[in-house]
Order: structure tokens, then C-alpha cells, then sequence
């Protein structure tokens, strides 16, 4: 009786030190978890940066180090490009909404609503003594916009530690690209090492041509958007369509909110002007842009980057993201195909004979 107990004791508090590790390791993980955003970001920028590395170093000959430090330079220069784009709008906008006068811009948005009602033929004036009783408009905080962009431009600075910190991690995932690789090594049993490098690989090989394509996805939607608002003449083109094309990324709730930005800010960028002259025609066509650039992508540049890069099936894609979404919200939704691709190529090696794994990397 007393073994009995004893061995009952003995497995208490192994189950009880079992979950004092895993709470203390989540709380590890918690409070580092700053420092696991930076390498996740610095990963997937060594994967879009790897193609160049490689072409250096094959094409032209170039050492790895100059290599690196080519990419890098390139790398930087874009993300400086980007920067030097928004930084002087951010500080002029917010400077004008410093000095903006709320009560001007209350009346313009409540005339702007009267246009759009008595242009529609609703019922206005059911509409506004509604609004009116109720005085939404009165209760809406137009002062709540320089405040929000105030503290914007103040987490700038610390904005900058993260970005030395992802810059200095890609440094060392392009330079030494094996440094992941040979960690895993050693909790891989022995004769299944070539197995794991086969299939890190061909990870490599295939969320490279990922995520190059969704820098080239951006970059058709930013030119499509850009080419729109400019003929309309909307106000901060280039912004907007950089927003809007970068919000793409995001799978099927992206072109949505980027849809609604697009509208928004194409209907508020001439406040003050007639609505059926000149705010309804320049939303029209600026809508009729948006989608033009949405079809090309769904019908052109998902399909190749899909077909050519993860090689699945869009059906497979579509139910991938939407579990993704339903476990992690957002993030589960931009991360779920090139983790779903990485588990593919890991479950291919090791359990080829599968029927289903067989099934679902037949492509592969």
C-alpha cells in the first residue's frame, strides 16, 4: 500500500513539475515575445532576400559576405524609399490636424451626409430628425484624430530599436544560413539528418518564391491603385495605394477593409465639394479601379503565386486560411499558408507513404 502511494506521489509531482515548466516556459515566451517578432520578421525577410544572395553569388560570382551585404544594402534602401514616403506626410498631417479646427470639420462631414441623402432620394428628413434626437454627430470626438496621431509619431522611436534589432538578425540568416539548420540538428535523431535538410531545403526554395510573390502582388495592386488615383486626382495617392494594396495581404478580409478605405477616403478627399459633380463621379471611378486591380489579382497573380510557389490547390488554400483564421484571427490567416506549406514538405519526407500525405503532396 504504502509502494502504492508512494508511486501515486511520484506521479503528482511529476505531473505538477511538468506544468510548472510549461507555465513557466509560456511566461518565458511571453515576456520575450518582442524578441520572437523580430526573428519572425527577420526570417521571412532572409527568405524574400535569399533569391538575390543566390544570383549574386552564382551569376555574378560575388562572395557570400558581399553578397549579404549587397542584399542587405538593397533591402534597406527600399524600406528607406518607404519611409522617406510616409514619414513628411505623417508630420505634415499631423501637424494640420493639430491646428484643425473640429468644429469645421464636424459641419463639413454633416453636410457631406445631407448631399449623399438628398442626391439618393431617401427619406432625409425622417433621417435627420432622427439624427438630429439623437445627435450622433454632436456625440462623435472628431479630436480623438490629432491625439491618435500624435501617439503614432511618437512610437516612431521605439520603432527604430525594433528595426536595428530585425535588420541585425537578417544580416546573420542570409550570412550564416545554415545557423537554424544546424540548431535543429541536434534534436533530430541520428540517420534522419539528411532527411531534415532536404526538407529545409526545399522550405527555403519554396517560401522564397512565396514571398517574392507577394512583394510583386503588392507591387501590381500599388501601381494599378496609384495609376487610378492619380487620373481621379485624389489627394495622397501614393499613400493610399500603398496602404490599400499592402492591406492585400491580408487573405479575403484584407481586400475588404482596403475596399472600404479606398471609398472612405476617396468620398472625403474634396469635403466641401458638390457631391453630384465631382464626389460621386471621382468615388465611381476610383471604385471601378479598385476592382479592376482586385480581378487581376484573384485571376492572375494569386493563381501563379499559389501554383508556382506553395503548389496547392486553391480550395486547399481557401480552407488552410479560414482554419487559420477561425484558431489565431489575423495573424492565423497571414501565416497559415507558409506554415501549411513547411508542414507538407516535412510530413513528405518522413511520412511519404502515407495515403493522405501522399494525397495532399502529390504536387510537391
Amino acid at each position: 500500500m504504502s509502494l502504492r502511494s508512494k508511486e501515486i506521489s511520484d506521479g503528482i509531482l511529476r505531473a505538477l513539475t511538468i506544468i510548472l515548466g510549461i507555465a513557466l516556459l509560456l511566461y518565458f515566451l511571453h515576456k520575450i515575445s518582442a524578441v520572437l517578432v523580430y526573428i519572425a520578421i527577420a526570417a521571412v525577410a532572409s527568405l524574400i532576400g535569399r533569391p538575390i544572395v543566390l544570383f549574386l553569388r552564382r551569376r555574378l560570382k560575388f562572395g557570400n559576405t558581399f553578397a549579404v551585404i549587397v542584399t542587405m544594402a538593397l533591402l534597406i534602401g527600399i524600406l528607406a524609399g518607404i519611409i522617406a514616403l510616409f514619414i513628411p506626410l505623417l508630420a505634415q498631417q499631423g501637424q494640420n490636424l493639430s491646428l484643425l479646427d473640429i468644429d469645421d470639420l464636424q459641419a463639413n462631414v454633416e453636410n457631406l451626409y445631407r448631399q449623399v441623402i438628398d442626391y439618393f432620394g431617401v427619406a432625409s428628413v425622417d433621417i435627420e430628425q432622427n439624427l438630429k434626437d439623437s445627435k450622433v454627430f454632436s456625440k462623435i470626438n472628431f479630436g480623438f484624430i490629432p491625439n491618435f496621431l500624435n501617439s503614432f509619431v511618437g512610437a516612431l522611436g521605439s520603432f527604430s530599436v525594433g528595426l536595428f534589432s530585425v535588420l541585425f538578425i537578417t544580416f546573420f540568416f542570409l550570412k550564416d544560413s545554415k545557423l537554424f539548420e544546424d540548431g535543429l540538428m541536434v534534436l533530430i535523431p541520428d540517420g534522419k539528418e539528411s532527411r531534415l535538410k532536404k526538407s529545409i531545403n526545399t522550405i527555403k526554395d519554396l517560401l522564397s518564391r512565396y514571398f517574392v510573390g507577394l512583394v510583386f502582388q503588392i507591387l501590381i495592386l500599388f501601381i494599378i491603385y496609384t495609376i487610378v488615383l492619380l487620373i481621379v486626382g485624389i489627394e495622397n495617392a501614393i499613400v493610399i495605394a500603398f496602404l490599400c494594396a499592402l492591406l492585400n495581404l491580408i487573405p479575403y478580409v484584407g481586400p475588404i477593409i482596403s475596399g472600404v478605405l479606398m471609398l472612405v477616403l476617396s468620398m472625403t478627399s474634396n469635403i466641401g465639394a458638390d457631391f453630384r459633380a465631382v464626389i460621386l463621379p471621382n468615388t465611381i471611378w476610383v471604385m471601378i479601379g479598385f476592382l479592376v486591380g482586385q480581378i487581376v489579382d484573384n485571376f492572375v497573380s494569386q493563381p501563379q503565386i499559389f501554383s508556382k510557389s506553395v503548389k496547392s490547390h486553391p480550395l486547399e488554400i481557401f480552407l488552410i486560411i479560414i482554419i487559420g483564421g477561425l484558431l489565431f484571427g489575423i495573424t492565423g490567416m497571414i501565416v497559415a499558408v507558409p506554415g501549411y506549406t513547411a508542414i507538407k514538405v516535412i510530413l513528405k519526407e518522413f511520412l511519404a507513404e502515407n495515403k493522405i500525405v501522399k494525397s495532399l503532396t502529390k504536387n510537391l
